[in-house]
Parts: C-alpha cells; sequence; structure tokens
C-alpha cells in the first residue's frame, strides 16, 4: 500500500495531515468523507459525479493537478463563495503526483 500526504484544512480552519492511499482509486471528497472532516451529509451529496458543488475546496499550494472537465468548470460556474483555485474535491484523484497537496474545504451553503 503506497500513501502520501494530504492536508486538509476543515471548515472550522483545523488542518489535518492525512494519509491518502494511492492504490484504491480515491479522490478528495472521499478522503475527507474517510476521515470525517466534515459533518454527515454536509460533502458529496451527489455521489462524486460532480453535479453538486457540496465538496468544493480551494487548493492552497502549487501541486500540478489535472485540468478541470467541462463537467466540473460548469458545476464550479453555479456554485457559491467560488474563487480562482476552486476545485471539486470529488474530480481530484489521488495519486502520487498530488503528494503534499493542501486544500481547504469551502464554506457550506
Amino acid at each position: 500500500m503506497s500513501d502520501i500526504k494530504i492536508t486538509i484544512i476543515d471548515r472550522d480552519g483545523a488542518s489535518h495531515e492525512v494519509d491518502a492511499p494511492t492504490d484504491m482509486n480515491m479522490n478528495i471528497m472521499e478522503l475527507v468523507r474517510a476521515y470525517e472532516l466534515a459533518p454527515e451529509g454536509t460533502i458529496g451529496i451527489c455521489g462524486g459525479m460532480a453535479m453538486c458543488a457540496s465538496c468544493q475546496c480551494y487548493v492552497v499550494n502549487d501541486v500540478d493537478l489535472p485540468e478541470k472537465s467541462d463537467d466540473e468548470e460548469a458545476m464550479l460556474s453555479e456554485a457559491f463563495h467560488v474563487k480562482p483555485n476552486s476545485r471539486l474535491g470529488c474530480q481530484i484523484n489521488i495519486t502520487p503526483e498530488i503528494e503534499g497537496l493542501v486544500v481547504e474545504l469551502a464554506p457550506e451553503y
């Protein structure tokens, strides 16, 4: 099992450095849910289909992430609290390339 370190800043401003498995086909939204860093039912409402923006997060540091898909761009164009560094956590797959990523969860609606 190969884990990487990812830091997630929760909606209360607390920072959590977590181990993220790169061999389980997980994404940031699922990682937040696995570590219970957001109240149940407030993140990943659509199940990771890029249809609700409940998993919106802000990328804090300069890590090379894949480009946003058209679906992600469309969802973010309708979401609240969007910033230039906004991404949908469900669209960021956990891979060795994102080691050291720091994200901050966007406010709940």
